[in-house]
């Protein structure tokens, strides 16, 4: 489970990086993308949009965690607590750095709309937790659910998906993919109860649903009115995965077949000391990478415009681009470890002692999720305060009040020391 968590989190940074195709023409910064520059590039999202490994995995430790607790006489709120502590706090320092940027580039005159984009691609990330933590504060339920219907409670969770494109695509009801981010994440977390009780045990029946899911995905792309990518790509009307399509759902279903598919080898490397070690080191901060990789590679773009546009006159796609690649990856690495250094220190710390209602938490979290979204959608900017937009920025930090989690209580034992 670990190993897998710190494999998607690579494949989810190498793959934002490598996406991104900044480029300056005419004296002008276009933030381009290499699925449009270079279309066959869209079959790499197949191997790098990992989304769904992250919320299989999920389910695995969600289903652990809560067994746990009731086993041991826990409460919802306290375990609730101890989650939230874990994802919500983390990303609060990521929200104050960038409300500072955007109010620091308004009063020096840089227009909105460039703090806007920037801000909005830095933080991409945090969409994620927003449907991540309510997923986490419906784990009763979807666990009840695991626990009287078994896989009947994944079917029935894919019965909904292929309604709610059916009314997306047939009907043109457009606003109803929005419940996909539900039922389709929920899905394959689902997947995760299952894997921890052994129903996807074994290589041959993981291949099974590695091969179902590949030719479900095989026809939806080709036969159905579904693109290839399997993230957005700028300019295309349907996206896969803004909201999610059944696509998202088939690619999860082969991912997490082949991954289980060589579970058993995979354990017995994991037993040496080096593989481990450094699975254990990545999974020490991997939320505090996921969060800020985007900043660090957005702010390397910006200074190297600062710096007369360094590097960036070079045609995206190109044989010296692709050439540069391995540069640029370099540079933003030693950005995302000073990152790491200076934030790491909030994704570790325990919940406070203070009892906090259930309903506080839950209703704090949906807060969070509401800001969360909406930031990841648009952005910082706004016609607010320092030219900001105020009351969104808000929304996650009166949640996480609410839901009483607090960031600055995870370095107080260091302080103290």
């Amino acid at each position: 489970m670990d190993f897998l968590r710190a494999l998607s989190i690579g494949a989810v940074v190498t793959g934002h990086w490598l996406v991104a195709a900044p480029y300056v023409s005419g004296g002008q910064l276009s933030l381009s993308n290499m699925l449009e520059h270079q279309p066959w590039t869209q079959w790499l999202t197949w191997a790098f949009q990992v989304m769904p490994v992250f919320f299989f995995v999920g389910g695995y430790a969600n289903g652990v965690s809560w067994k746990s607790a009731r086993r041991s006489g826990r409460t919802y709120g306290e375990w609730l607590r101890g989650r939230l502590e874990r994802l919500v706090g983390p990303v609060l320092p990521l929200l104050v750095v960038w409300a500072m940027l955007g109010a620091v580039a308004g009063q020096l005159g840089v227009r909105a709309e460039t703090v806007g984009v920037g801000s909005q691609l830095a933080l991409i990330p945090i969409w994620f937790l927003a449907v991540y933590v309510m997923v986490v504060v419906f784990v009763p339920v979807s666990y009840a659910a695991w626990e009287r219907y078994g896989l009947g409670s994944f079917w029935a969770l894919v019965l909904a998906a292929v309604v709610v494109d059916i009314l997306f695509f047939a009907a043109d009801f457009r606003a109803a993919g929005w419940l996909n981010y539900g039922f389709i994440w929920l899905a394959v977390h689902q997947l995760g109860y299952a894997w921890r009780d052994g129903y996807l045990g074994g290589p041959r029946k993981a291949l099974a649903w590695a091969i179902g899911g590949a030719v479900v995905l095989a026809g939806l792309v080709t036969v159905g009115p579904y693109p290839l990518s399997m993230v957005s790509v700028p300019g295309e009307e349907v996206s896969n995965t803004l909201p999610p399509k059944l696509p998202m759902l088939a690619l999860g279903i082969v991912q997490i077949g082949l991954l289980l598919s060589i579970e058993a080898p995979v354990r017995r490397w994991l037993a040496r000391a080096l593989p481990w070690t450094a699975t254990v080191l990545v999974n020490g901060m991997i939320m505090t990478v996921f969060l800020w990789h985007l900043t660090a590679s957005t702010l390397i773009i910006g200074s190297a415009v600062v710096l007369g546009n360094l590097g960036l006159t070079v045609e995206p796609g190109s044989g010296l681009w692709w050439a540069a690649r391995p540069v640029w990856m370099s540079v933003y690495v030693l950005a995302l470890i000073l990152f790491a250094l200076a934030f790491g220190r909030f994704e570790r710390g325990g919940a406070g002692a203070q009892a906090i209602a259930p309903w506080r938490q839950v209703t704090g979290a949906a807060l969070v999720c509401g800001g969360l979204a909406l930031l990841a959608l648009h952005g910082i900017a706004g016609d607010g305060w320092f030219g900001l937009r105020i009351w969104v920025l808000l929304l996650p930090f009166a949640g996480a009040a609410l839901a009483g989690v607090n960031p600055l209580r995870r370095v107080a034992p260091r302080a103290a020391a």
